[in-house]
């Protein structure tokens, strides 16, 4: 497997374990350092500045907190229980510096296990903060009680929101790599299987006239040989589309060079190619639609050409009109086939149809196929030109 088809999924891992990039990590370390010498140390220089020996130590072990924050993200456990051990011992030392104080290293990287670790980890973790407050009842009252236990509660909430963020940030960018790998499937879809089916036909009917007509068998295999090539520089131009620095330039190539209605005789061109009569009527210019408009048109016509050529018995004949104005794009591509089983409207269910239904959605519209009722088979679409993307 190579290195692009894991990263995606290494990335979500990362992210479900509570990993940082270096960056982040560095980032919250120097935030939670700079809360803690400005709300901690200040009071412990005030408090302990008649206090001799005492100062000094209760200095280095806020120091010691500061330092042991360091591994928060990679270890919020050890650290919760270092900056707990160190912020009782800062209390000890000096009695002014509030409980909830002392403790607020502990608070922090409790937050940060709260947001990292699972549920039940982090449960265990408040529950085990919330020992001390008898203390903090013994040296404030109530209020030094109730304060205590709501910022210890706060900083566990704090935590559980931040989970849940992450969480949905990562749900929806799940959502967007399946919908865009399902967009990539739909492409990759109607360029091979329409030139597959054309190829086929094409390569029968060159067996057929091979011995008595090798003039019209060679036609046959120069066209293969065309759609072929053309079906290639198709998929180059979406593999460089999509492609993470294909950027701007390679959406402007593909507009420019590749699927568009401004190519529609030359997607008529590959069917006749195969004997089929192919209609093509153009209303209204086709040259200053959004993208992604023009693209969902032409693969509408494409695939229904298709479907033509693959499902419809008995059929030599088929038109296309697309119609723009202002306001949307009409496509309308009718073949004059004998209606089977297998073409009827509850089968417009298979899965060209359903993707060709899905590709109208995308971009705003909506699209019905079915047989209709003096023979042939039609499909028609409507495609909102305001407000496409």
């Amino acid at each position: 497997m190579d290195r692009s088809s894991r990263e995606p999924d290494d990335a979500f891992a990362g992210e479900a374990r509570g990993e940082l990039s270096p960056r982040s990590a560095r980032a919250l370390w120097c935030g939670s350092a700079g809360l803690v010498l400005t709300v901690l140390g200040t009071p412990v220089l005030v408090a302990g500045a008649e206090h001799g020996w005492r100062l000094p130590v209760a200095v280095a072990l806020v120091l010691g907190q500061v330092c042991v924050l360091r591994w928060q993200a990679r270890a919020p456990v050890a650290v919760l229980a270092a900056t707990t051990a160190s912020g009782l011992a800062v209390w000890a030392l000096l009695p002014a510096v509030t409980l909830t104080g002392a403790l607020l290293a502990a608070q922090v990287a409790l937050c940060v296990l709260s947001a990292t670790r699972p549920r039940p980890v982090s449960v265990r973790a408040l529950a085990a903060m919330c020992l001390p407050a008898p203390l903090a009842f013994g040296a404030g009252g109530g209020a030094g009680l109730a304060v205590y236990l709501l910022t210890v509660v706060l900083a566990w909430t704090a935590g559980q929101w931040r989970r849940a963020q992450q969480a949905r940030t990562r749900a929806e960018t799940r959502r967007a790599v399946v919908e865009e790998r399902a967009r990539i499937a739909r492409e990759v879809h109607d360029v091979v299987a329409h030139t597959l089916s054309v190829m086929v036909i094409q390569a029968g009917a060159a067996d057929d006239v091979f011995t008595e007509r090798p003039e019209q068998a060679r036609q046959a295999l120069r066209a293969i040989e065309t759609g072929a090539r053309s079906a290639l520089g198709e998929l180059r131009l979406l593999l460089r589309a999509f492609r993470p620095d294909g950027g701007e330039d390679g959406i402007v190539e593909q507009r420019e060079l590749g699927p568009s209605l401004m190519r529609l005789d030359e997607l008529a061109d590959t069917v006749r190619a195969t004997g089929m009569t192919v209609r093509v009527q153009c209303e209204g210019a086709v040259d200053g639609l959004p993208a992604a408009v023009d693209l969902a048109a032409y693969r509408i016509v494409q695939e229904a050409l298709t479907n033509t050529l693959r499902h419809a018995s008995g059929a030599d004949e088929v038109s296309v009109r697309v119609t723009v104005d202002g306001e949307c794009v009409k496509v309308m591509v009718v073949d004059n086939g004998r209606t089977t089983q297998g073409r009827s409207a509850v089968a417009g269910a298979g899965r060209g149809l359903v993707g060709l239904k899905e590709r109208a959605r995308l971009v705003g519209g909506g699209l019905r196929a079915g047989p209709l009722a003096g023979g042939g088979f039609e499909v028609a679409a409507r495609l909102p030109v305001e407000g496409a993307s």
